[in-house]
């Protein structure tokens, strides 16, 4: 598989020379200053592209480019912006790129808790906590009705929580769940934002009366409309799994398990509908056999997350190491290596550790945790391919 990294482009302080330096094959990146929903200009697709190929890489997927969310929920400016969507295809086949990665969950992108939860080799990770985000929900946007999406044990803990938590806690986690992990990732709440509750909030109302079933009409009407532009110019479209895959704050979610992907590829079975086939947000999910899943849909996979979680049955998550948990990732290198080797591969969501910390990374997007998940991958990928037929 080809090795790529997520690059946030030029103001990124991890450089292009130093991918370089770590083995990175391929860059997979986005136009991040580009507000969503207008349009990618072929310029600008170009200049992108040539910058990065002046340092010996390629620009092998584009992610994401980012789809609005009143095509999500079906606003009355959902046909303009699938056009403008269309144009910025068009523009990024001229360009000659071909794998698009995007997601179609509504408002928030992943979900966690905590951007540092330590570890005992002094590293951390993102984690997931469901009391904590039961406290998020319910205390502090005071959901319409919240208390109903949780167990009685759940209830409890999370008001022993509310009687124990600290403002700062309070901020900690709004900071967390609605500003960091968003606005680097979909743009609708960013840094500096005042009252990003109250913005949220005004975000969740914009899916009142939308259920699966809504949207997955809607999701079928924005594909169906841009598979001629896939069509024309051979770019294959690579949903990314919900993470978590579960509902959260009312909201649906659709693409968390083998059914919903089988569902969609199916809705629109056009060789260009396809997977971004993330280890780390299927393996969060106690239904998915990840191995399984990767079997069953890799003819219609186009792009590779590896990464995994070690999940319990209360529903905390925990990035685990790339070697260990649910997400099985040396078996799914032995699957992908040996079946679609042509397919663009990345690490994910690596740990903070050594000098990452204090550096301004993107929450997830450490250095050297991922280089040294990029590491052991590539590792693993060459004993399938030197020495699969080895005898012990």
């Amino acid at each position: 598989m080809e090795k790529t990294w997520r690059w946030f482009g030029k103001s990124d302080k991890i450089t292009l020379p130093m991918l370089k330096q770590i083995g990175v094959e391929g860059i997979v990146t986005a136009l991040h200053s580009i507000p969503n929903g207008e349009v990618w200009p072929l310029e600008a697709i170009l200049e992108m592209k040539s910058y990065i190929e002046s340092f010996g890489l390629r620009w092998s997927v584009v992610e994401s480019l980012p789809v609005s969310e009143a095509i999500k929920y079906a606003g009355k400016e959902r046909d303009v912006l699938i056009e403008n969507y269309k144009l910025s295809l068009a523009n990024l086949g001229r360009a000659g790129l071909k794998t698009v990665c995007y997601n179609f969950m509504p408002v928030i992108d992943w979900i966690r808790t905590d951007l540092a939860h330590p570890w005992a080799d002094g590293t951390s990770s993102l984690y997931f906590d469901k009391i904590r985000f039961a406290y998020f929900d319910c205390y502090i946007l005071q959901r319409h009705n919240a208390e109903a999406d949780y167990t009685d044990e759940e209830k409890s803990k999370m008001h022993a929580l509310a009687a124990v938590i600290t403002e700062a806690e309070k901020e900690e986690l709004i900071d967390t769940i609605i500003v960091k992990t968003q606005g680097f990732v979909n743009g609708n709440i960013k840094e500096g934002d005042q009252n990003p509750v109250a913005i949220f909030k005004n975000l969740l109302s914009l899916y009142e009366g939308v259920d699966r079933e809504t949207l997955r009409t809607n999701l079928y009407y924005f594909l169906t409309t841009i598979m001629p532009v896939c069509n024309e110019w051979g770019i294959n479209m690579c949903i990314h799994p919900d993470d978590p895959p579960c509902q959260m704050l009312g909201l649906p979610r659709i693409v968390t398990d083998g059914d919903d992907i089988d569902w969609l590829l199916n809705a629109v079975n056009n060789p260009h509908n396809g997977l971004t086939f993330c280890a780390g947000s299927l393996s969060a999910g106690l239904q998915n056999d990840v191995s399984a899943l990767a079997c069953r849909f890799i003819h219609r996979t186009h792009f590779v997350h590896l990464r995994s979680t070690a999940a319990s049955s209360d529903g905390n998550f925990i990035e685990a190491s790339h070697l260990e948990g649910r997400g099985k990732v040396p078996e799914l290198v032995r699957i992908f290596e040996k079946l679609r080797p042509d397919l663009p591969m990345r690490v994910d969501h690596g740990r903070l550790m050594l000098d990452d910390a204090g550096k301004g990374y993107n929450p997830g997007y450490s250095f050297h945790g991922r280089m040294l998940a990029l590491a052991q991958v590539e590792g693993m990928m060459s004993m399938v391919t030197n020495y699969t037929d080895a005898k012990a």
